[in-house]
């Protein structure tokens, strides 16, 4: 099961004034008390990233202006009521200001306000953010706030601050507390480029930095080309006219304009827009932007050619001289990643290495460690997103990534298709660079679904399938009812609906693998509850009675979910009993973190050769362990767990644990490791073949996470077992497959989508492996 983060989006209506855009300002009540000087608040931080640091307020004031008496006080939007004040002393030094930090800290919104009050008690001026409100005690009581037009989001980066510039509060910028802001009582000519133009260039504002050039902040007019209509995004971007650029391949000569687009604005025309400067800041990044706007449209502009963009890039931190541009990405693409196709309308994109047609996860190919680290940091640089142009969290309906068209289930998409020639703007949100798309290019389906199981050979075949938490007790977030103990919280599907969809899905999977012995991951582990039996039954109903039947385990192990086995009793008989390796066997097993290994010998009907089958589902990299791992070094959460349980699996099975003296041994499952991890190190190391690997190479997969491929689900086979192999494979129904199309019906996600076959039956991937047993290996009591 994959682990990402969630993020959230801008949303909310704007309202429009004519051609103004962005919000109406507010307009001050009478009672409401503001000035530009001599003395006024210059400087606020309240609220950055993580933990609050370096919150102040700075006042400007001429140069030996006595401010002893004078106060700060801070208000709360919540009844409007004082809740702090900080009492200025002393005359203002030569740079002309005065800082005052409130290390308790400074409210943050919406809205909260602070006002300033000279000795005699009189409000100079009562400022407000993210919001208005009246005060209700203290100096300024009965007071209206005047709100200040720009915020801290809480993913302000540190050492940033709102500020005023020119007789306009702009941010957040680098802060600048205690710094000569020169005369006070004047705010100076226009110094964005030629400070004789009256028309700044959108390459003077973007810069070369990741934020816009400081000396542009406040209100700036730019005359540019419109590029792209984003409804979707609430605004339009502009783009200098070729005679106009700058030459500095390093500043961006495009720009978003943030608020509703006035009718008149079209594609093509030449506008000159006059609104305020700021970045909108958005998961630790932010795009420059123009709020609050004016627009006239100035007659058709000159044909705008979108620049190429071609990967790699030679840092990720370039494509921020493209932030607002129009692009056409030349390369021809892989899709890489779609897990927010479904939520947000994204997928990834991405430049494979040469000779390769996807991006493999780093510890699939290459050792943990400095190799591993280099091999990410250089995906780094060949990835880019590919949006919808929209900021709705779960569309209705989606584009297809490649045609443009929308989204169904006959025109879907694959992991591994490739796109070219895209054209469109590139912004800088929520965390990443991404194209909003104009014109879509060249799509290419290279990697079509698989319509029956791989060919493996074989007398006798073993399949390995994680079935995505299949709990047949409805996950209604009410109760916490599953568990061994009962008292967990369920997985998998919330409602009877889902829950039909899910089984669905996955019948037909396991129908059309028809293997002679499952093994299965992710089932629900609560007392009384026979997901193994439920699913042997359902099978039966598609290939007929009595084709499988299921190695009742009962509850194993503590966690709300456990391993299982169904095989065909026609064509092979347990022998024996079945073994658990857990905690209590080995210490080295730690069962709190894996799940318990079922182990069971089976004999093959007819030739009498025997094989001795370990299902495993191993401690996933999702969360962490106390075990000295180390992250970084390219094996994610908790390797050290996983290896040491490798270490108890091998000397578990050489010790003959279901009571047969079978020599043959196959290690099955989700181990939670690619296979360049500590964790196959050492199963290879006691003797164990990677089958996977052996029979497809270097670049086979069965799991996509983060845009790179690679597989966790494995097969491997000791070394008398090793001869007895006619094949391997993983059957690329789930990995390649987006989301979109499970049985989930979260988030109000249309059911148009599904439809109950074997695609995205899971996350991963089903392995096929087949077996030529040696007739009557083996020794010991068949009692199958």
């Amino acid at each position: 099961m994959s682990l990402h983060h969630p993020r959230t989006r801008r949303t909310g209506a704007v309202a429009v004034a004519a051609v103004v855009l962005g919000p109406i300002a507010w307009i001050p009540a009478a009672s409401a008390v503001t000035t530009d000087g001599p003395v006024f608040i210059s400087e606020l931080h309240y609220d950055n990233v993580s933990t609050d640091v370096g919150e102040a307020i700075e006042v400007q004031a001429p140069a030996g202006t006595d401010l002893t008496g004078w106060s700060l006080v801070l208000y709360n939007g919540n009844g409007g009521s004082a809740y702090a004040t900080s009492t200025l002393t002393g005359t203002v030094p030569a740079s002309g200001v005065v800082v005052q930090e409130f290390p308790g800290g400074i409210q943050n919104g919406a809205p909260d306000a602070v006002a300033l009050v000279d000795a005699a008690g009189a409000v100079v001026e009562l400022l407000s953010y993210e919001g208005v409100l009246t005060a209700a005690d203290g100096p300024a009581a009965g007071l209206v706030s005047t709100d200040i037009g720009v915020s801290e989001p809480g993913t302000t980066p540190v050492g940033q601050s709102l500020q005023k510039i020119d007789g306009t509060w702009a941010g957040p910028l680098p802060s600048t507390f205690g710094n000569d802001p020169g005369d006070p009582g004047d705010p100076g000519p226009d110094t964005c480029g030629d400070p004789q133009d009256a028309v700044a260039l959108v390459s003077d504002i973007q810069g070369t930095g990741a934020t816009f050039d400081a000396t542009c902040a406040g209100t700036q007019t730019v005359e540019a080309v419109v590029t792209a209509l984003k409804p979707g995004l609430n605004g339009f971007y502009v783009q200098e006219e070729a005679a106009d650029s700058d030459g500095d391949p390093l500043s961006s000569e495009g720009i978003f304009v943030f608020g509703a687009i006035p009718a008149a604005v079209e594609v093509g025309k030449l506008v000159r827009v006059t609104g305020t400067v700021g970045e909108y800041s958005t998961s630790g990044v932010s795009q420059t932007q123009l709020a609050d706007a004016t627009v006239e449209v100035l007659g058709d502009g000159p044909a705008v050619a979108p620049t190429p963009l071609t990967f790699p890039v030679d840092d990720p931190a370039d494509l921020e001289a493209f932030e607002g541009m129009l692009v056409e990405l030349t390369d021809e693409l892989v899709i890489s990643e779609y897990f927010n196709y479904d939520r947000f309308g994204e997928v990834v994109l991405a430049k494979p290495l040469d000779g390769q047609d996807r991006l493999h996860t780093p510890t699939a190919v290459v050792e943990p460690g400095a190799a591993a680290q280099e091999l990410a940091a250089e995906y780094d640089r060949r990835v880019i997103t590919l949006d919808d142009s929209s900021s709705r969290s779960n569309p209705v309906t989606l584009p297809h990534p490649g045609n443009g068209e929308v989204y169904t289930a006959t025109n879907t998409f694959r992991g591994g298709d490739t796109v070219a020639e895209v054209q469109g703007v590139v912004d800088h949100t929520f965390g990443l660079y991404r194209v909003q798309p104009t014109t879509y290019g060249t799509y290419t389906a290279v990697n079509p679904r698989p319509e029956a199981a791989p060919a493996v050979g074989g007398s006798l075949t073993v399949a390995s399938f994680n079935v995505l938490n299949y709990f047949l007790t409805i996950d209604d977030g009410q109760n916490d009812v599953c568990g061994a103990a009962e008292n967990m919280e369920c997985r998998g599907a919330d409602n009877a609906t889902e829950l039909e969809r899910q089984r669905a899905k996955i019948l037909d999977a396991l129908a059309e693998l028809d293997a002679d012995v499952v093994g299965l991951m992710e089932m629900e582990n609560t007392p009384g509850v026979e997901p193994a039996a439920d699913l042997a039954a359902g099978i039966n109903e598609i290939l007929g009675a009595g084709t499988y039947d299921y190695i009742d385990t009962g509850i194993i192990g503590t966690d709300a979910i456990r391993v299982g086995l169904l095989y065909k009793p026609r064509e092979v008989k347990p022998v024996d009993e079945f073994a658990i390796l857990d905690s209590t066997v080995d210490p080295r097993f730690d069962d709190t973190a894996n799940r318990p290994m079922l182990t069971q010998t089976f004999v093959e009907v007819g030739t009498g050769g025997r094989v001795t089958v370990s299902v495993n589902h191993l401690k996933s990299k999702g969360s962490a362990c106390d075990d000295g791992s180390d992250p970084a070094d390219g094996q994610g959460n908790c390797s050290v767990t996983r290896e040491l349980a490798a270490e108890a699996i091998t000397d578990f099975l050489a010790s003959s644990p279901t009571g047969v003296d079978e020599p043959d041994h196959l290690i099955i499952g989700d181990l939670n490791s690619y296979d360049m991890e500590d964790s196959i190190d050492v199963l290879r190391a006691a003797g164990y073949t990677d089958l996977i690997k052996e029979f497809g190479g270097e670049d086979a997969y069965g799991y996509v996470f983060d845009g790179m491929v690679g597989y966790l689900d494995h097969a491997l086979s000791n070394a008398s077992l090793t001869s007895q192999v006619t094949g391997a494979a993983e059957w690329h129904i789930n990995a390649d497959e987006p989301d979109i199309l499970d049985y989930n019906l979260d988030f109000g996600r249309p059911g148009t989508y599904f439809t109950p076959d074997r695609y995205r039956s899971s996350d991963h991937d089903a392995v096929l492996v087949g077996l030529d047993l040696r007739p009557g290996n083996g020794r010991g009591p068949n009692r199958g």
